[in-house]
């Protein structure tokens, strides 16, 4: 059903996070605003500069194709089983219907490699064309085309210029950042600077389309209205190809998983395998706050969620790729981060954009982020955990990969007893994290379980001697006087890492410890029932300001409290999660415990993958005790 969206108060001229519509062809991704602008872009690569950034500042560009001085739509839906985008438009005098997509065909690199792709080549590969399409459905609609781009996060705006003899196509580009956009259209266009206008009136039957591309060679645009029609027409069946390869229950929930699976692939990056975090940045943590945050780069830590979910979904080849980058990563890279570019690249320098002024006037504008180079002791175990998901999954592991995992597990063992900036990338002082010890528990855990499986049985008893040292240490030291794990050593803080305890194998679910830390988390750590991270007034995170709910540990407090028999609680906690969505089903990284308000980067990756866990964490736990009731007639 299409979604009516929620009108904006308080006058900002920008949209509810919770309002964009997102779109991706697992190269490229973009933001889409209700009123139809594109206000969020970036080519050729997800962390590359943006072309379009009106998300961080009402000047630094946009493109939008609607109907002219109507701005609210009547509806917004995705179409079945796809990410392309379809908004319906009630004006004065008619109706419109636009649809959005990212353009996806069947592989066209056949005469030459691919300069980027380093994963096995599927039969489908993105075209590179941002495409939308108008149909007047009633009546007459005044139609409105304006293409703005300003390069490198608007700090250079250049001029249009026509590319043909006519008016239906121009050219616009940037040598700095060496990203040349292309338009067509069956419109007659005109340019004013750095804008690219048109404008028509639909009658009943009426059609019209415009499409970007910033392929550098041989760019695939369509010439007429039945080409872009075919267009989408591919797309759609990429789109629900790819997710008939899925198994989904049978369920009322279903709905929510397929929504999280689509989201999650188009956080991909389908040449290196890598997962983005979120498709944004500096999007805020805090209205008008300084918690704003780059994420759209790879962070290791989603590997174990990542293969958790999809996985448990059946999305094999996806887990494959991503895997595959993680293995590039850590073969190539001595001191193993905790995040990288989606190419691999391990630079990622931090840098502040002054002339933004910020979603809503939140500021810092960052790109980049520093905290690729802290001092995360849970990268180790993440890795671990992952390898041997993988390898458990293929009863197979890499000869290649071997001493890349012996020179992790050597560094949990070696570093386990220092402090870190923990899971949370705090920017105060270092600290003893019980997360990130409970984490190097886990890297030297599945690290014995692998050599094991390799038959390296002295290696096994050594990394299993450490290993239980290490649980030793934990639940000696990050246990407080009531019996439940604490933020950090000597602290009496209550953190929401601590619910992976149980998830992770660190202790059984029946453990006392365990039970009364999860229903302490549940109890204390929230806000009108939705889960902090920790409560800023308690932990020197080095930022001002406090933070909303974040929505992946309010989704691991429900797998805890299947995993601890409190299976009521968890289903009610879960419906109320579910019911927090979008309108177009899509979750940021927080909450707003009290106003439903979606803050900070949108769609988040470890959102939607902590969902499907989470979800499935239910479902299964209910079909078992409906097994184990004994029928009606006995």
């Amino acid at each position: 059903m299409a979604q009516a969206p929620v009108r904006r108060s308080g006058g900002s001229p920008f949209p509810p996070i919770a309002e964009y519509g997102f779109l991706s062809d697992c190269e490229t991704s973009c933001l889409v605003a209700p009123s139809g602008n594109v206000e969020w872009m970036c080519v050729p690569r997800p962390d590359a500069p943006s072309v379009f950034g009106a998300v961080l500042d009402r000047s630094a560009g946009g493109f939008r194709f609607g109907p002219d001085r109507t701005q609210i739509p009547a509806g917004r839906r995705y179409l079945p089983g796809t990410n392309i985008l379809e908004t319906t438009w009630q004006t004065p005098n008619g109706w419109l219907i636009v649809t959005d997509c990212l353009v996806v065909g069947p592989w066209h690199r056949t005469h030459r490699r691919s300069n980027t792709h380093r994963r096995t080549p599927s039969d489908w590969d993105a075209d590179h064309v941002l495409l939308r399409l108008a149909r007047c459905e009633h009546g007459s609609v005044d139609l409105s085309l304006v293409c703005e781009p300003n390069f490198d996060y608007g700090r250079h705006a250049e001029s249009w210029e026509y590319e043909a003899e006519d008016y239906s196509a121009g050219v616009i580009g940037h040598a700095g950042t060496g990203v040349t956009l292309r338009l067509r259209t069956d419109l007659r266009l005109g340019f004013d600077g750095r804008r690219a206008l048109a404008r028509t009136t639909l009658r009943e039957g009426d059609t019209a389309f415009v499409a970007l591309t910033w392929r550098a060679e041989d760019p695939l645009l369509p010439d007429t209205y039945a080409q872009a029609c075919d267009a989408v027409e591919r797309t759609t069946q990429f789109w629900r190809q790819w997710l008939s390869r899925g198994m989904f229950p049978d369920h009322p929930w279903r709905r929510h998983l397929q929504r999280s699976a689509l989201a999650l692939k188009g956080l991909t990056y389908a040449p290196t395998g890598a997962l983005l975090a979120a498709a944004t940045t500096s999007l805020p943590e805090t209205p008008h706050g300084e918690r704003n945050w780059d994420y759209r780069y790879s962070w290791l830590r989603d590997s174990t969620f990542a293969l958790w979910g999809l996985y448990t979904l059946g999305l094999d080849y996806e887990a494959n790729d991503f895997f595959s980058f993680i293995a590039d990563v850590a073969e190539h890279d001595d001191e193993i981060q905790v995040m990288y570019r989606v190419g691999g690249e391990p630079r990622i320098d931090e840098e502040i954009l002054g002339h933004l002024s910020g979603y809503e006037g939140a500021s810092p504008v960052r790109v980049g982020n520093a905290a690729a180079l802290q001092r995360q002791h849970d990268v180790w175990g993440v890795v671990l955990d992952s390898v041997y998901l993988h390898t458990r999954s293929r009863d197979y592991l890499s000869e290649r990969l071997w001493p890349v995992l012996v020179r992790l597990v050597e560094a949990a063992a070696a570093h386990w007893r220092e402090p870190d900036c923990g899971m949370w990338e705090v920017r105060g002082a270092l600290q003893h994290f019980t997360a990130s010890k409970m984490m190097c528990w886990v890297a030297l855990d599945r690290g014995r379980r692998l050599a094991q499986m390799r038959g390296d049985l002295p290696t096994a008893a050594r990394w299993k001697a450490i290993a239980e040292e290490i649980h030793a240490d934990v639940c000696e030291h990050g246990v407080d006087h009531r019996g439940v794990f604490t933020q950090f050593y000597g602290s009496t803080a209550l953190d929401a890492s601590l619910l992976l305890m149980p998830l992770l194998g660190f202790l059984p679910a029946a453990d006392e410890r365990v039970k009364t830390t999860v229903l302490a988390i549940a109890e204390e750590l929230t806000e009108d029932g939705l889960v902090l991270r920790y409560r800023t007034e308690e932990t020197d995170d080095g930022v001002t300001g406090a933070e909303g709910a974040f929505l992946i540990c309010s989704f691991w407090l429900v797998s805890a409290l299947v995993e601890i028999g409190e299976l009521a609680r968890a289903r009610q906690l879960c419906e109320r999660l579910l019911s927090l969505a979008s309108p177009l089903d899509l979750y940021a990284e927080e909450i707003d415990p009290h106003s439903g308000r979606h803050l900070g980067n949108i769609p988040q990756a470890f959102t939607h993958l902590a969902l499907i866990n989470a979800v499935m964490y239910v479902i299964r736990a209910e079909d078992a005790e409906a097994y184990a009731r004994p029928s009606p007639s006995t």
